[in-house]
């Protein structure tokens, strides 16, 4: 059984899951506006992600017989990235604070004893290291390239290349 406290703390961890979703889908449909339909793909596959990020705590909660409570989700912003580096250092500070809650969720659990709770953040714990990670070589190869049209159109192309992949974890649930 969960105490009040960790399935409160999780069921805000939803939205703000369910926030950076809707965070990153505004980001895409602005670069879909802006004629770089592979800088919007891989924001709509982020989309999925943290869809797939909130099921993921919400099938937890409901296993561990506590109640799911969705709460309005908070507007986000629709513009200000005015060039891809912008928007990845955007995605790379929004994960570094994901990253905190995780990492404040995860110290409530051991705090609490509660290592179910802790090894299902576990999981999540690791997700945020590959999440920044990829953050920042989006980072470093926009940078790189800067306002070459040819650099932009190939790393455009590669971004549209990504696919949505179910993570493991969901599909056990």
């Amino acid at each position: 059984m969960l105490s009040d406290k960790i399935q409160a703390a999780l069921n805000e961890q939803i939205n703000a899951e369910l926030w950076s979703a809707y965070l990153y889908l505004s980001m895409g449909m602005y670069y879909e506006h802006k004629g770089l339909p592979g800088v919007a793909n891989w924001f709509k596959i982020q989309f999925k992600e943290e869809q797939a990020h909130a099921e993921i705590f919400m099938n937890y909660l409901n296993r561990r017989g506590a109640r799911v409570v969705l709460k309005p989700i908070a507007e986000v912003p629709v513009d200000g990235w005015d060039t891809p580096a912008d928007v990845f250092k955007a995605t790379l500070s929004h994960e570094q604070t994901v990253t905190a809650l995780i990492n404040n969720l995860y110290a409530m659990a051991e705090a609490e004893h509660d290592y179910a709770t802790r090894d299902c953040l576990t999981w999540f714990v690791n997700e945020q290291v590959e999440e920044e990670e990829n953050a920042q070589a989006l980072i470093d190869k926009f940078t790189l390239v800067g306002d070459n049209g040819m650099g932009l159109y190939t790393l455009d192309r590669e971004l549209a290349a990504r696919t949505f992949v179910a993570p493991a974890i969901l599909t056990k649930e």
